[in-house]
Formats: C-alpha cells, structure tokens, sequence
C-alpha cells in the first residue's frame, strides 16, 4: 500500500503557511488528523517517511488540494510525532511492544531516532538502574563471556555458543564455535566479534550472521607451539590479544590494524621464560586502552608459594616500551580497571575485597595505591576479592562483591561531606538495586552497553539486563 492515498476535499491543501519552516500541516492517520510544522517533520530526516509528506505537501499540485492519508495505527504515530517534537519518547509509549513500534518505526524510517531515546550512553542513570528484563540463553551452559557495543546491544559466550541480542533486546542469532568453552570476546562490528580461550589455539574473527570464522590470528612463538588468548582489547585503530604459548613458557601481546582486514602492526611484551623468572611468567590477563596518554594498560597476576603477585603496565605503542610499571605484591589485583573521565586506575584488592584507587596525576609515585574501602582488610590474608569484578563506565566505578554491586562515585568536596579521600578527591559508595535484587548466586561477568547494566551469575543459563525505571520498556 502506498503511504499515503486518497483526499479530504472540505480541508484545505494540507498547510498553513506562517514561513518556510513553520508551516503548519495536516497529516491524516488512519482517520485521525494530527497539525505539526515542516520544521518537525525534518527531525527524522532526509530519508524517512515524514521528510517525504513534507517535501511533497511543499508542492501543492502533488496532492490536488488535499490532506495526505496515512493508512496506518494514528496512537502510535502520536508517539513517533511527540519523539520528533522531544527527543524522547512519551511516557504511553510504555503500553506499547518495543517490537511493535521498531515495526512502525522500520516503516515510517525512524528506528535510528528511537535507538538513540532508548539506548543512548549519555543517558545513563546508574542511581537509578534496577534489575528488570532476563535473556535466556539455550542449552545447559552458564554464560563465560559477554560483550557490549554502544548502541546497548550485547553478545554472550556460553560454553560453544554465541548467542547475539540486538539494541532492543531481541535474539538475533545463536552460532556454534570451535571452541570448547570462550574465555575472550569483543564486539568489534555489529555482526563482528574477536573470540578466543585459554585452552584452545588462536584469536578467531567470526561473523555472528553467517556463523562463519572470518579469519583466525595466531602468534608465533619460539617453540613453534600453539598460542591461546589470554584478554583482548581494542582502540578505535587497533586490537590488542594478549597470547600465551600452549607450552606456558613464552607470551607477548599483539597490535593488530582494525582498517587494514587484522594485519599485525607490532609485538609488545615478549616474554621468554627462563628459570625461575616469575615476573616473565605472568601473561596480562586485562588489557584496556588510554585514550588520554595514548597508552595500552595490561595486567597479569599469578599465585605461588609466597601468594599473589602481579604487574600493571602501560604501553607506549609507538616505542614498544612499557612507559610505568606497577609491581603487586601486598593485596595484589583480583580484578582492575582505568577510567580515563576519572583520571584513575581503580583495583579491587584479592586479600581485602576493597576498591583502591591509583591517581593517574601522580603517575610514577612508588605507592601509588589509596584504598576507598576498610584499609583493615588489607593485610587480613583471607582473599576476600577473589572472583569480584570491576569496571568503569562514564563517572561511575562498579565493583561487584560476591552477588552484589558496589557504585563508588566522586563527589565535589564539601565540609559536610564524608567520605573516602585521596589528594584532595572524595568518593562515596553506593549498593545498587533493590532489596529484592540483593543476594543472587555470584556474579562473574559485568558490562555495559548504551544505558544499561548487563550482569551474569554462576550456574544461571541468562543474562540480568539492569536499567532506568524511567526509561526503560
């Protein structure tokens, strides 16, 4: 059916004219007649339906003196109408599917504006992220790996399979792997992730829609045995693969070019092992890129008889040199992080399960740690962090504690505040959810994509997808 068809004869010619911008038009929807301005309808752009009825009820002769007709849902519309006047979508638009209106919104070309209501990252609200939609995933296996993209989609790694869900949070798609189990997985593309695991060889690209490997990187070591992927991260130029030889006595961290179809750029931190070099030993286990100083953050810790220790470095990519080291023996990393809007390296400690924050303004300083959390856990020996996560997002530090989360933010200074210092820095913590989303099986994996919290649990076959209350369907 052509979009819009037939005439009202006792209208007028379906515009009021003020000026070029403001005039005024009459749409009929499904027997409804909605007034708007020209200017409006340009928000959905050049190629939607509305830029379409605005450019031919701009020629008169188009239409025979008639009000275009719309044979489609005119409740709906209203709320397509009020996203164009806003920016947001209307309150009511909660009585609809989400699926229904990416149908319509499909039709009138205006999908783009409500992903960017719904899922834009400026509008995330971690205050106010509650626990409030379950994905499933198929089969028995609990997820080892997740992975987000910006628009608020996410990909989930469970035992061999991939399963992909889209920004609106339908499943898109489930594919098979070679691999027995994914310990590694970025979003590198919409249909694209990187993908590897500590006990099978190689960096695999795959393409989620075709369920087929687009290439697999490998890297070469001395001994000529496979290499398995130990992390994986990526700038806006390069991915990083943190490789470990199968043979456990060599490992370095790879720069590959995402715009020239993965071809290796560089090596950094090639590491042959020999004797009792404990340090050489540690593959970095975290890698996360410094957009700030240019610089490529990796981490790896290891357990032995004097208990654990690790290293925390930052890579010039240029030089190939590690440019500040952090050596971790007392309450070393169980998991850590770098937030470039906070100017920090944040850790969480396997001794005393305590945030620390490490100012990236005194780089180079000997100690640089400051713990947020009871500084009387630190030498208590009781491993209290194995198994939390943390990670950053926006001003924001999450830290998850056994089947909870930790929010850790940085408020001005004030004499009525109280709170953790460092150098002049406050931060306060904060327990997410509701009562009701307390005390689940532990976590094992956080991300976060668009404005949302995506959350996994041991022994549970789904993905907990956390968001605003106020924004979310």
């Amino acid at each position: 059916m052509p979009p819009f068809i037939g005439s009202s004869n006792h209208l007028s010619n379906g515009f009021k004219d003020d000026d070029n911008n403001n005039t005024i038009v009459t749409i009929d929807v499904g027997g409804q007649l909605f007034q708007t301005t020209k200017q409006t309808l340009k928000q959905a752009g050049s190629k939607s339906l509305f830029s379409t009825i605005s450019s031919n009820l701009n020629n008169n002769n188009n239409f025979n003196n008639s009000v275009p007709f719309i044979d489609r849902d005119p409740e709906i519309f209203s709320i397509f109408l009020s996203l164009l006047r806003t920016g947001n979508l209307p309150s009511k638009a909660k009585n609809f599917d989400i699926q229904d209106l990416i149908f319509e919104a499909q039709y009138y070309g205006v999908e783009q504006l409500i992903l960017n209501s719904q899922s834009n990252p400026s509008q995330f609200e971690p205050f106010d992220l509650e626990k409030s939609v379950l994905l499933p995933l198929s089969g028995r296996d609990s997820p080892t790996s997740i992975s987000t993209t910006q628009n608020g989609s996410v990909q989930v790694a469970h035992g061999c399979k991939i399963t992909s869900f889209d920004w609106s949070l339908k499943r898109k798609s489930t594919i098979l792997t070679q691999f027995p189990a994914i310990d590694s997985m970025l979003c590198l593309a919409p249909r694209i992730v990187a993908a590897g695991a500590v006990d099978f060889s190689g960096l695999q690209i795959l393409d989620l829609f075709k369920g087929s490997v687009k290439k697999t990187l490998n890297w070469e070591n001395v001994t000529k045995s496979g290499s398995t992927v130990q992390a994986i991260g990526s700038s806006g130029e390069f991915l990083f693969t943190s490789f470990e030889s199968a043979r456990r006595n060599s490992n370095c961290i790879m720069v590959y070019d995402l715009n020239d179809n993965f071809m290796p750029v560089t090596e950094i931190g090639h590491y042959e092992i020999f004797g009792a070099e404990l340090d050489s030993a540690i593959p970095a286990t975290k890698l996360k890129w410094l957009p700030s100083h240019s610089l490529l953050m990796s981490a790896g810790s290891h357990s032995g008889p004097s208990g654990v220790n690790g290293n925390i470095k930052f890579w010039d990519l240029r030089s190939g040199n590690s440019v500040w080291e952090i050596k971790e023996n007392v309450d070393c990393f169980s998991d850590i992080t770098v937030s470039d809007n906070l100017s920090g390296i944040f850790k969480v400690g396997v001794h005393s399960g305590e945030v620390f924050l490490a100012d990236l303004r005194n780089i180079g300083a000997e100690n640089p740690w400051f713990c947020l959390g009871d500084e009387r856990k630190v030498k208590n020996g009781k491993k209290e962090g194995i198994g939390c996560k943390i990670e950053n997002h926006g001003n924001q530090v999450f830290c998850t504690k056994g089947g909870n989360v930790e929010l850790w933010s940085e408020v001005l200074i004030d004499g009525s505040v109280k709170g953790k210092f460092s150098e002049g820095r406050v931060f306060r913590k904060n327990f997410m959810g509701r009562a009701k989303d307390y005390c689940g099986n532990k976590i094992n994996h956080l991300s976060f994509g668009g404005n949302r919290m995506f959350v996994t649990r041991k022994d549970q076959q789904f993905v907990e997808v956390w968001q605003s209350s106020v924004r979310g369907f």
